[in-house]
């Protein structure tokens, strides 16, 4: 397999992309026009407006179709690679219990005004995501899960509490960047509150994470979307059990 490479649409090689975006006008031709113009300047060209909707009187919603010129190097392609091994439920809990000696303590939450619990329930509830059971579902984690619109004091009590081992917080929403801000705000907050060396382990996860920003945002390790609650339990072992790290 070649290391360039360039989108499939229709044939092989033809470099053809679907785009979608919003513009703060109201939908006509000229709407329609400034939608193939923006492609242009995207290096979409030529450009099909295949989709155009107004939402309410002041926007309109696109969908451009057409080739671009722009090749891929798989070279130099970076991505964050798991570094350990997937472990099965029985595996997770057996090295817990054998290593360990007691229960993992996870709190998780989301954090700020964002309402959305989908994506924590996904992990840590026993119904778990798409038929794999959350890490309720283990017998040798305890798992904490405070819910929605958490303040970042209150998970840092309660995680405190808890004598936490790590802290799991899910963020969907991204506006204005409330994922980024609201994630250095609590890794800033626990770092605060405990003593060096005495930080929980701290994983967010959400749709728009960058999976490499884990250093930059101040906490362990950043999940993106697809995340499933096998692989995150994985990496608790990893973290806090086969490198010693827990408390």
């Amino acid at each position: 397999m070649s290391d360039i490479v360039r989108p499939y649409g229709d044939t092989s090689g033809d470099g053809m992309v679907q785009v979608s975006f919003t513009l703060p006008i109201p939908h006509d031709k000229r709407a329609e026009g400034a939608a193939a113009q923006l492609a242009a300047k995207m290096g979409i060209e030529p450009a099909l407006v295949v989709h155009a909707k107004a939402i309410g009187p002041s926007y309109t919603f696109f969908v451009v179709y057409g080739p671009v010129h722009h090749l891929v190097d798989l070279r130099e392609v970076a991505v964050v690679e798991r570094e350990f091994a997937m472990l099965s439920a029985k595996e997770v809990d057996s090295a817990i219990k054998t290593r360990l000696g007691r229960p993992l303590v996870v709190v998780g939450a989301c954090i700020g005004t964002d309402a959305h619990t989908v994506g924590i329930d996904a992990i840590l509830n026993v119904k778990g995501f798409a038929g794999e059971k959350g890490l309720e579902a283990y017998a040798q984690l305890h798992v904490v899960n405070l819910g929605a619109q958490v303040l970042v004091p209150d998970l840092v009590d309660r995680a405190l509490a808890e004598r936490a081992d790590a802290v799991l917080v899910s963020q969907v929403v991204t506006q204005r960047d409330a994922h980024l801000l609201n994630t250095r705000e609590m890794a800033a907050a626990f770092r605060e509150a405990c003593p060096a060396g005495e930080v929980p382990l701290l994983v967010v996860g959400g749709p728009r994470f960058d999976e490499g920003a884990a250093g930059a945002l101040g906490v362990d390790r950043v999940f993106g979307r697809g995340t499933s609650p096998a692989e995150v339990a994985s990496y608790l072992v990893h973290a806090l059990v086969n490198e010693g790290a827990a408390r």
